[in-house]
Protein backbone atom coordinates (compact mmCIF):
# COMPACT_ATOMS: atom_id res chain seq x y z
CA UNK A 1 0.00 0.00 0.00
CA UNK A 2 1.43 3.36 -0.91
CA UNK A 3 1.57 6.34 1.40
CA UNK A 4 1.27 4.96 4.40
CA UNK A 5 3.51 6.23 7.03
CA UNK A 6 4.04 4.30 10.54
CA UNK A 7 5.02 5.88 13.79
CA UNK A 8 5.84 3.65 16.93
CA UNK A 9 4.90 6.02 19.83
CA UNK A 10 3.06 5.28 23.30
CA UNK A 11 -0.26 5.89 23.11
CA UNK A 12 -2.78 6.77 26.10
CA UNK A 13 -3.77 3.72 27.91
CA UNK A 14 -6.09 1.20 25.87
CA UNK A 15 -5.40 2.83 21.92
CA UNK A 16 -3.59 -0.35 20.86
CA UNK A 17 -3.34 2.17 17.43
CA UNK A 18 -4.51 5.62 15.36
CA UNK A 19 -5.11 6.04 11.84
CA UNK A 20 -5.06 9.70 10.62
CA UNK A 21 -5.59 10.04 6.66
CA UNK A 22 -2.96 13.20 5.66
CA UNK A 23 -2.83 14.93 2.18
CA UNK A 24 -0.70 12.75 0.44
CA UNK A 25 -2.04 9.40 2.43
CA UNK A 26 -2.37 7.69 5.97
CA UNK A 27 -0.17 8.16 9.47
CA UNK A 28 -0.49 5.14 11.43
CA UNK A 29 0.56 5.47 14.68
CA UNK A 30 1.71 2.36 16.95
CA UNK A 31 1.51 1.97 21.16
CA UNK A 32 4.91 1.51 20.76
CA UNK A 33 4.48 -0.25 24.60
CA UNK A 34 2.90 -3.42 23.11
CA UNK A 35 4.44 -6.77 22.46
CA UNK A 36 5.94 -7.13 18.57
CA UNK A 37 2.70 -9.36 17.96
CA UNK A 38 0.69 -6.38 19.28
CA UNK A 39 1.96 -4.16 17.49
CA UNK A 40 1.89 -6.05 14.03
CA UNK A 41 -2.29 -7.32 14.81
CA UNK A 42 -2.42 -3.33 15.31
CA UNK A 43 -1.17 -2.86 12.20
CA UNK A 44 -3.38 -4.91 10.10
CA UNK A 45 -6.22 -3.27 12.26
CA UNK A 46 -4.68 -0.13 10.71
CA UNK A 47 -4.58 -1.38 7.44
CA UNK A 48 -7.89 -2.87 6.97
CA UNK A 49 -9.63 0.51 8.00
CA UNK A 50 -7.52 1.92 4.99
CA UNK A 51 -8.52 -0.71 2.88
CA UNK A 52 -12.15 -0.30 3.61
CA UNK A 53 -12.26 3.19 3.21
CA UNK A 54 -13.48 3.54 7.18
CA UNK A 55 -12.81 7.38 6.83
CA UNK A 56 -15.71 8.23 5.12
CA UNK A 57 -18.28 6.91 7.85
CA UNK A 58 -19.16 8.67 10.66
CA UNK A 59 -20.31 5.81 13.27
CA UNK A 60 -17.07 5.09 15.17
CA UNK A 61 -18.78 2.80 17.39
CA UNK A 62 -20.33 0.88 14.25
CA UNK A 63 -16.67 0.94 12.29
CA UNK A 64 -15.05 -0.73 15.30
CA UNK A 65 -17.40 -3.33 16.18
CA UNK A 66 -17.47 -4.10 12.54
CA UNK A 67 -13.72 -4.37 12.43
CA UNK A 68 -13.48 -6.75 15.79
CA UNK A 69 -16.14 -9.22 13.61
CA UNK A 70 -14.21 -9.57 10.80
CA UNK A 71 -10.81 -10.21 13.20
CA UNK A 72 -13.19 -13.12 14.88
CA UNK A 73 -14.20 -14.90 11.58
Amino acid sequence: MDNVFVYYVPLPEGIDEAVLPCFDGYTIYIDSRQSSSGMERAYRHALEHIERNDFEKFDIAEIETEAKRRELS
